[in-house]
């Protein structure tokens, strides 16, 4: 049976609620979830704040994934008022029990005079580049605009640098700095994915670099070609958000945290041993540094380098792109960070277990700074999977050399 248009914009308002602006406005701070329904040019047009954008052709497809409870109170909009409510019948036949439509739609909330913002608007080519990033509600183009402005820095281009730094790259972070003094060698090749074989003896920084460049020419890449040290460290790191530990001396990582606690930028700091790796967030003011996790250096044959111990190959790899998504979280203010806790990778059978880490309140570096979440009260390290508190294994980084 056919039905014309007026029918069925008849048959929506008898299902579906119509609210003013006003009462739309009450329903989102009250928690409703407010659905913007009209295409992208008009939503780059400008939008509701905290709407979340469904086009109404993709709406069936994305509202299961976006709003997976069908109890939970919706506000839909449109231009002018009419596709909106249409939409809401759509929904409500999925089993949508609670949907509203804004009468008027936008053109009406703007006439108000009502607050509402504009997004950024990438370019045709970082739509393109990112378009998987602007299918996820939690990245969006706010998300990506925010990674395209956001800086980090690399403590060595190395085995946990090389994934990250490509990592990234792709992802749209603005800037990437990095620090290293070596040079490509044969023996980095194993584990040490940003280099290749005809840049052998070449810079790490120029190496890097060129790799990136290649891979996202929108990327700037800032080289500081010297080695991390007390006298230059507050440089370096100055203005970054972000800082990914690379490092492979206990001296050196040392010297970076302390700068970075007082600098209050978070690291994402990782280490590997052979078949093994760690994983953890340091975040000033928010959970334990690494003087907590090791107030002093293990002896060196509890420690030993890469060069002495070896490492599988894809180990680095593992861990760096776990410190590349630990990045990405923090950029963009979603998940939970690891702060607070230890991952610990065993590649061997393929297990993960994490740790939950204590801020010693005794710590030189941190000690004076105020924490602000719960797992930092823990009485000492502990299994999150009840396997009980254990003694944490002293793994060495693989870096630059």
């Amino acid at each position: 049976m056919t039905k014309s248009f007026q029918e069925l914009m008849r048959e929506a308002r008898e299902h579906v609620r119509e609210v003013t602006p006003a009462e739309a406005e009450q329903l989102a701070a009250d928690g409703a979830t407010i659905l913007d329904v009209r295409e992208t040019p008009e939503w780059e047009e400008g939008h509701l704040e905290r709407a979340v954008h469904l086009p109404r052709g993709f709406l069936d497809i994305r509202v299961e994934s976006t709003v997976p409870d069908r109890q939970t109170p919706l506000v839909l909009y449109c231009a002018g008022g009419t596709r909106s409510l249409l939409a809401g019948e759509l929904l409500r036949a999925m089993g949508y029990q609670n949907v509203s439509s804004m009468s008027g739609g936008f053109q009406q909330w703007k006439a108000e005079g009502r607050r509402w913002t504009r997004p950024v608007v990438l370019n045709a080519d970082q739509k393109a580049r990112y378009s998987r990033h602007l299918l996820i509600p939690e990245v969006g183009a706010e998300g990506q605009a925010k990674l395209l402005d956001s800086k980090v820095l690399f403590i060595g281009a190395g085995g946990l640098g090389s994934p990250g730094l490509l990592y990234l790259a792709a992802a749209g972070v603005g800037t990437l700095g990095i620090v290293d003094f070596d040079t490509v060698d044969l023996s980095n090749l194993q584990r040490q994915i940003v280099h290749t074989t005809d840049r052998v003896g070449v810079k790490k920084t120029e190496s890097a670099t060129e790799a990136i460049r290649a891979l996202n020419p929108d990327v700037k890449v800032v080289a500081h070609e010297e080695m991390l040290s007390d006298e230059n460290v507050e440089r370096l790191i100055t203005g970054y958000d972000v800082i990914v530990d690379g490092t492979d001396t206990f001296e050196t990582r040392y010297t970076l945290n302390d700068a970075a606690v007082r600098a209050g930028i978070t690291v994402i700091h990782a280490s590997v041993f052979r078949f093994e790796g760690q994983l953890t967030v340091f975040q000033p003011g928010a959970g334990p540094c690494y003087r907590c996790l090791y107030p002093t250096p293990p002896p060196a044959e509890l420690a030993p380098g890469c060069a002495v111990a070896g490492v599988l190959g894809v180990v680095p790899g593992t861990m760096g792109l776990l410190q590349a998504t630990e990045t990405l979280k923090v950029l963009l203010g979603i998940g939970e960070p690891l702060v607070g806790r230890l991952l610990i990778y065993d590649a061997l059978d393929a297990s993960f277990q994490e740790l939950t880490l204590r801020r010693d309140p005794a710590c030189p570096a941190c000690s004076g700074l105020e924490a602000d979440t719960d797992r930092n009260a823990e009485a000492a390290a502990a299994d999150s999977n009840g396997r009980g508190s254990r003694e944490l294994p002293q793994l060495q980084i693989v870096g630059s050399r």
